[in-house]
């Protein structure tokens, strides 16, 4: 039995006690709330819609002044490419007016533009053409059955043999959601596997997965909810699944094998529930704040796009901690001592003696502390190369699934017009000047400007310029030569912003800028987050070194940790790269060629990888600095954490390992980058980080892991991750300078290890 400390069990073990003892109550309210926010969310929910608004740059700037001058140029502008296998399209007039008058009576329909009256609109041979409709809102995030209509409103071309695709962002609802389900599936049918292999009982197993279940649809449903006011991405439900479904299960995993141990030490049930979350669920928030706060830090971005994706991550991350803490306890509640009572296999909780593998593993990096050190940075040294020649971009429909309509549509287009059609450039002029307000100024002026855009290297043709009807803006359509992911047309985008526009409107008054599909949504918005990343580095290392410092007290251990997880990031970043953007292996991930690696994965990567790592190094130096200030015995602190959380954290890792490379199948190629990167950073994490480097590195520093100067301590405030607790009446007695920690759970006594300093 366990006695309460003078003080009295804390907030956490009060709370984690009284969940178990009114299980059904904590089960009710976390039902009600699912059905609520589900409810809501149909009634109130918004949709998902990629907006790569970037206020302030000239691309943005210079699509609003065409949105505020010309009529017709609002909404959202899609095309459906028309193409014919024999003859023209001409030949199917009728049948193109049926499908124009048709598309028109849609809703969410702002204007439809014949292409058989639209100049430029028809390929030279006359067999493909771009008829463009613009829509009140973006369609990539109307629902798939929109296309149904649409698909009835284009039948009378169909009907006459005219092949009709939808281009961009039309055709992304085509393939929205689909595999995603597979991939949730995916991974909880590994993570079942994975949990009654590792743990033996089917209780256990479920248990997590049942939490992370319901945490998980309650995030989805609150953030569809959030979906009506404001814009979010439409990788925000994949990225919010991956997440949550990863930690959710991992959280409640954690508890549920603290609580399994103090059973098979001997506790009651709801004091052991109690127990459970005043030391691991407190770890648990530690974990779950240091990953939000990463994804927090995307906002410093102040790119907006960008912002709703690590608010969707990090709201699945908090509503999956707030499960943890308050679900798991229910259930372990209502379970009691019946958890290990239906099993697979001898049910396994935590390590109980020095001849576990991991006691052994521990002591075979404490022999060779150095050699350890040596060939975990080598190895992630040697994946982090490829990333020195990381080429961000945009990747657009041409690197898509052959299956997908909005591919087929680019490949249509890029056939019948070339592929710089796929990405034109817009060039505006701002005529603010008295000299070019008469018609021969403006003349010459277009004639110069068109002149010298037809000269710049990279480019295919250029428009002859047209004044706005209020005569305010000169707009001509620049054409490169080069497909939008080629760095050609990068290249191109730069020269015609920086250098030619500008020395052609030099001393005219007027102003100039460069926007468009290619310019806005590709070029302009890779140089905003190239510019925008090392500022979030910035922000999450100091925010995670100071929280780190906080909690457990070591400058030293907070550099390592923060240093450590840079080295595994850098060699994610590598994988990516080499996959992705060499080649290497591209194509058994669906994607048929090599591309640039998306211009905001880079960044994703960082906040999520970054969060990650800090939740297995919380829940792994949570145990050994709980045996330090058991024992002050750095060594023996070392190996009995690892031996403790080296079962859980690598079925951790397996799991969400498995949930992250699941989302491999989905048809957003930046999707597979993230899985791709998100899967290799928790591997080499668990393995390489937590089995390698941790371990060596603090063996070597021995007690000065635990060194902090008193002025510091003094000005730091005190947040144990474990927390005051009940002390334990079995186990060794606290030393008498015992600075204030967590209980000490029965902690199994490791064979001695080389160099054990008391």
């Amino acid at each position: 039995m366990n006695t309460a400390s003078a003080e009295g069990p804390g907030l956490l073990h009060r709370s984690g006690r009284w969940c178990a003892r009114h299980a059904w109550r904590v089960v009710t309210l976390w039902v009600l709330l699912l059905a609520g926010l589900g409810a809501a969310d149909h009634a109130w929910g918004g949709t998902f819609a990629d907006s790569f608004s970037l206020p302030g740059t000239g691309a943005q700037t210079g699509a609003d002044l065409i949105e505020a001058h010309t009529t017709g140029a609002g909404g959202t502008a899609a095309p459906l490419v028309l193409h014919t296998a024999g003859g023209t399209v001409a030949a199917h007039r009728e049948a193109v007016a049926a499908a124009v008058a048709g598309l028109d009576r849609l809703p969410d329909v702002l204007s439809v533009a014949d292409p058989l009256n639209t100049p430029g609109a028809v390929s030279p041979r006359g067999d493909t053409a771009r008829l463009t409709v613009r829509f009140d809102g973006n369609p990539a995030g109307f629902d798939p059955s929109y296309l149904a209509r649409v698909d009835a409103a284009v039948e009378p071309l169909r009907a006459e043999g005219v092949t009709v695709e939808y281009g961009e962002p039309l055709g992304q609802p085509a393939s929205a959601g689909s595999a995603d389900r597979v991939s949730e599936g995916i991974g909880l049918a590994v993570a079942v596997l994975v949990l009654l292999i590792g743990f033996g009982s089917v209780a256990a197993a479920g248990l997590p997965l049942l939490t992370a279940v319901l945490g998980l649809a309650v995030a989805l449903g609150a953030l569809g909810l959030l979906a009506g006011p404001f814009d979010f991405a439409r990788a925000s439900p994949t990225l919010a699944a991956m997440m949550g479904l990863g930690v959710g299960v991992d959280y409640a995993l954690f508890l549920a094998t603290r609580y399994r141990a103090l059973l098979h030490a001997g506790a009651e049930p709801d004091e052991a529930v109690g127990r459970t979350v005043a030391t691991s669920g407190r770890a648990v928030l530690v974990a779950a704040a240091t990953v939000a706060m990463a994804l927090g830090g995307l906002c410093a971005s102040g790119v907006g796009f960008i912002g709703t994706l690590g608010i969707a991550a990090g709201l699945s991350v908090v509503v999956a901690a707030a499960a943890s803490v308050t679900l798991t306890p229910a259930l372990l509640g209502l379970l009691g001592r019946r958890v290990d009572r239906l099993h697979v296999r001898t049910p396994v909780a935590e390590p109980t003696g020095a001849s576990d593998v991991w006691h052994r593993w521990a002591l075979g990096v404490a022999r060779r502390p150095w050699v350890s050190l040596t060939a975990g940075l080598l190895l992630l040294g040697i994946l982090a190369l490829p990333a020195a020649s990381m080429r961000l971009g945009h990747v657009d429909a041409g690197a898509q699934s052959t299956a997908r309509t909005d591919r087929r549509a680019y490949d249509l287009i890029t056939e019948g017009f070339g592929p710089g059609a796929n990405g034109p450039l817009t060039v505006v002029a701002q005529l603010d000047s008295g000299r070019i307000s008469d018609p021969a100024g403006r003349e010459d002026l277009a004639a110069s400007l068109r002149r010298e855009l037809t000269a710049v290297p990279g480019v295919a043709s250029v428009t002859a310029p047209v004044t706005s009807a209020d005569r305010a803006l000169l707009l001509t359509t620049v054409t490169p030569a080069t497909g939008p992911r080629d760095p050609a047309t990068a290249r191109l985008v730069h020269t015609l912003r920086d250098e030619t526009v500008p020395h052609s409107l030099a001393g005219t008054g007027a102003t100039g800028y460069v926007t468009g599909t290619a310019a806005a949504a590709a070029q302009t918005f890779t140089d905003t987050l190239a510019a925008a990343l090392p500022r979030i580095v910035g922000v999450v290392v100091a925010a995670a070194f100071l929280l780190l410092l906080t909690v457990f007290r070591s400058p030293l251990i907070a550099l390592k940790a923060a240093v450590l997880n840079l080295f595994s990031i850098a060699a994610a970043y590598g994988v990516v790269v080499a996959v992705f953007q060499w080649g290497w292996g591209g194509a058994l991930f669906g994607v048929s060629e090599p591309v640039p690696v998306e211009s905001y994965v880079p960044m994703m990567m960082f906040a999520i990888v970054f969060g990650l790592s800090m939740d297995y190094e919380v829940f792994l130096l949570s145990r050994i600095r709980e045996v330090w200030l058991d024992r002050r015995d750095n060594h023996l602190a070392v190996a009995t954490g690892i031996a403790a959380t080296a079962r859980v954290i690598t079925c951790a890792a397996l799991i969400m390992t498995s949930v992250f490379l699941a989302f491999l199948l989905s048809t957003n190629v930046a999707v597979k980058m993230l899985a791709l990167g998100l899967g290799v950073s928790v591997v080499l994490d668990a393995t390489v980080v937590r089995l390698l480097l941790v371990p060596a590195s603090m063996y070597l520093f021995g007690r000065a892991n635990w060194w902090l100067p008193e002025r510091l301590d003094r000005l730091l405030p005190r947040l144990d991750p474990e927390g005051p607790a009940p002390a334990s009446t079995t186990g060794p007695a606290p030393a008498p300078a015992r600075e204030p920690g967590p209980e000490p759970d029965p902690v199994p006594t490791p064979v001695p290890l080389p160099g054990d300093r008391r």
